[in-house]
């Protein structure tokens, strides 16, 4: 396989990046270079044969709208005052249209981030072109004005060798996603994509992706932040060492009396109380089931099923509508190994605690 080469300004980019882009280097990177580096460009006007959105719609793969938007400043969420409902066009799709986007976009790395509403807001700015077999839908080194989801059809991403001839670096087959990395970092694509047979493609703009995605992850680092300063655990990790660990965590809502983890079942991760009430029970050996306790906001639990390595103990149950901060099992073992030992410490008091309620 052929080794992908990224040029030396574009690796100084890609190297260092701090506040908000310290979170999506991580996951742009993952999915970009790994998974399928699909970074390609754009200043070679419109695609021969692509069909738009129903009605008006942006001009797509237009070079006046592409130099435009381009030039414009790099995009600063902490400055931006704008509200999420006032910041994204909106294209109308049916149900069927809508079903299927959903789908496509659920394992999107990038919007790993955004809750229900900001998903939504993603999902209504989005449209889909029809891309004919041989089409160039972005190249290396242009400026990039869209996101874009595979929708249908092959498409494959190719990186210029230090020769300047195009290696095949991924393949994608009516799935995957492409086009971020110079969208977030306001640099040139990195790569080449062709469209190996006709197909179709979902595509989000340059303004809406950046002010719906960079302002949602850094508004969420924020609150995430904060979250974490105030748990006693976590007091012993840095500062920076908690920003990365927030950076790592990811929103799941709860409704009343749904499941969040259930007693006896493996680990995969930790949760942190953003918003609402968890309740703690337990099932004996009879069956008898007993409530334990509860937490609220700042509360954490399922640490210590990770920590011992063992199935949990008990299960959780969201009271009200229940907003989590969750971690996974890999991401905790790597970030939070300087609480580690505090954790540990804390399985006697805990299994204790356990007991207790048990005898009463």
């Amino acid at each position: 396989m052929k080794r992908l080469v990224i040029p030396g300004p574009f690796q100084v980019k890609l190297r260092f990046s701090i506040s908000i882009k310290n979170f999506l280097h991580r996951i742009t990177l993952a999915d970009s270079l790994f998974a399928g580096p699909s970074r390609g460009g754009g200043r070679g006007g419109k695609i021969p044969g692509a069909r738009g959105p129903r009605g008006p719609g942006p001009a797509l793969f237009s070079k006046e709208t592409r130099r435009a938007g381009v030039a414009s400043e790099s995009y600063n969420p902490e400055a931006d005052q704008i509200s999420l409902s006032n910041c994204s066009a909106t294209h109308d799709k049916t149900a069927r249209e809508m079903e299927i986007l959903q789908e496509k976009v659920k394992n999107v790395l990038v919007f790993r981030s955004l809750d229900e509403h900001q998903m939504c807001k993603v999902l209504a700015a989005m449209f889909k072109v029809e891309i004919p077999k041989g089409s160039h839908v972005i190249r290396q080194g242009d400026d990039g004005d869209f996101f874009y989801v595979v929708d249908s059809g092959i498409f494959e991403a190719y990186v210029k060798d230090t020769q300047g001839q195009e290696q095949r670096v991924t393949t994608y087959k009516g799935t995957g996603s492409f086009g971020e990395l110079a969208l977030l970092y306001n640099m040139p694509r990195i790569a080449t994509v062709k469209a190996i047979t006709d197909g179709s493609l979902w595509c989000l703009d340059r303004e809406s992706f950046r002010k719906i995605v960079l302002k949602s992850a850094f508004s969420k680092r924020q609150i995430y932040e904060n979250l974490l300063a105030n748990i006693p655990m976590l007091q012993c990790m840095t500062e920076y060492e908690r920003q990365i660990l927030a950076d790592a965590l990811h929103p799941m809502t709860y409704e009343d009396g749904e499941c969040i983890i259930r007693q006896s079942e493996d680990a995969a991760g930790m949760f942190i109380v953003e918003e609402g009430t968890v309740l703690f029970s337990y099932v004996d050996e009879t069956g008898k089931k007993m409530q334990l306790s509860e937490i609220e906001k700042g509360g954490y639990f399922g640490e210590l099923a990770l920590v011992t390595d063992k199935q949990r103990a008990v299960s959780a149950y969201a009271i009200g509508h229940v907003r989590l901060a969750y971690i996974d099992k890999e991401s905790f073992e790597r970030l939070l190994g300087p609480c580690m030992d505090l954790m540990k410490r804390n399985v006697k008091k805990y299994e204790d605690q356990l007991k207790s309620h048990l005898s009463k």
